[in-house]
């Protein structure tokens, strides 16, 4: 089977104001493992505030491609694996999306045995599946290691696991399989984001019985059947910070209807509040203020500032693209340490060449000095968040800017062209 992704182009004419209201959609990174979460019951599982991007649609089709019956209704999926009639992932979908690998846990839980090819996703450095098949081992279920991946099990055993990383994946597929299995799990060192509270919840409200959301010790007792359940996703906080960078260095204001947890903004705070920019919350609304001639606040001593990210509740990985554009429109300097990904930092060669002024010190840190005046260029999308910093790039860029590979940041961004279109943004896709 052939998937075939049209190539995109953006086409923005810099230089307007982005501002009004705006509605963050359901977060990516739930969905994705929640659609995942389905095949571990025959009942049909109804999730809501399901963003329409390409990541969800590849998914979508991995799904029906196994069996799985899919009904869409406005923002809202339901899924039902009762009609499975395979647990063999085909290779083009595999290849699409990183969280193809996230089928290995519910699969082979509560039906046997999965096989999965070699995952994709946005190459942005290694993304280990050793976290993935240690876990899964320790829960009784063998697996080779060489791609495709045959996953097998006969019994599901409950363990006691310390993962030697705090993956958000290796977390979630570890979870669901094991809330099909025999006794009691415990996860040290799980991860903890938002969207893998998010994953729990639902699997709570099919039946599972987990402990310990939230933080990094999870602790599962498994249970012999999993119900269907509706769930609606909590609001993308990447999407929301990436709105109110593009209405910050192109001198706008936002107010977001649903900003998602108190706990959440604070995490994001952190690192916007150092490069000046600030909000309110009142009514259950973000409302973003104007703030002028905006300055990168010094570390105490007048040291030069950092923002370094980390496992949560750190700054998101996910951000610090956006966050760099945003200290190219901020008086003062600031270094930015990219710790999860070697090699996301690359593309700053990009900003540099619209007027940026950067130094890369490593493929880890960069030094942003601001404020810098940025220019039209021509740039190309290398992924989804990369994409999305240079495309709020150009919109505050004087001139006209092109960015090709533009159908990598749909991946991510539900029609981000209309959205900031209708925020007052000149962009068209071509």
């Amino acid at each position: 089977m052939t998937i075939v992704c049209a190539m995109a182009k953006f086409i923005i004419n810099g230089g307007n104001i982005i501002g009004g209201k705006f509605s963050p959609r359901g977060n990516k990174n739930a969905v994705l493992p929640m659609l995942a979460a389905c095949t571990l019951t025959d009942q049909p599982v109804k999730l809501c505030n399901v963003p329409d991007i390409a990541d969800v649609r590849v998914m979508l089709e991995l799904l029906m491609s196994l069996g799985v019956s899919i009904e869409k209704s406005g923002g809202c999926v339901t899924l039902c694996a009762a009609g499975l009639k395979g647990t063999e992932l085909d290779e083009e979908y595999c290849r699409k999306v990183r969280t193809s690998i996230l089928l290995a846990g519910p699969l082979t839980a509560r039906h046997g045995s999965a096989l999965i090819h070699s995952p994709g996703g946005d190459v942005i450095g290694r993304r280990r599946l050793d976290t993935h098949f240690y876990g899964l081992r320790a829960l009784g279920i063998e697996v080779n290691d060489t791609a495709p991946y045959h996953f097998k099990r006969k019994a599901l055993i409950g363990a006691d696991l310390i993962l030697d990383e705090a993956s958000v994946t290796a977390t979630e597929n570890i979870m669901m399989a094991a809330v099909l299995a025999e006794g009691e799990t415990s996860i040290f060192n799980a991860a903890c984001e938002p969207h893998v509270q998010d994953l729990a919840n639902l699997l709570v409200k099919m039946g599972a019985d987990i402990a310990g959301i939230g933080t990094n010790r999870m602790h599962i007792r498994g249970v012999k059947l999993l119900a269907g359940a509706e769930h609606t996703i909590q609001p993308d906080y990447i999407e929301t910070g990436s709105f109110l960078t593009a209405a910050a260095v192109t001198g706008g204001t936002l107010e977001i209807d649903a900003p998602g947890d108190i706990v959440t903004l604070n995490v994001l705070e952190k690192g916007f509040a150092k490069l000046g920019v600030k909000w309110t919350l009142k009514d259950g609304a973000l409302f973003q203020s104007l703030e002028k001639n905006r300055q990168i606040v010094p570390d105490l001593g007048n040291f030069t500032p950092k923002i370094e990210d980390g496992i949560w509740p750190a700054f998101p990985s996910d951000l610090m693209s956006v966050l760099i554009v945003l200290a190219t429109q901020t008086q003062g300097q600031m270094l930015f340490f990219e710790k999860l990904f070697e090699s996301r930092m690359y593309f700053v060669d990009n900003l540099m060449a619209m007027g940026a002024n950067i130094i890369q010190c490593d493929p880890h840190r960069v030094v942003v000095s601001g404020f810098s005046k940025l220019h039209g260029a021509r740039l190309s999308s290398p992924d989804i968040r990369a994409g999305m910093a240079m495309l709020i790039a150009a919109c505050c860029a004087e001139g006209r800017s092109v960015i090709d590979n533009a159908q990598v940041i749909d991946r991510g961004y539900e029609a981000i062209d209309e959205r900031l279109r209708a925020l007052g943004a000149d962009i068209e896709r071509a």
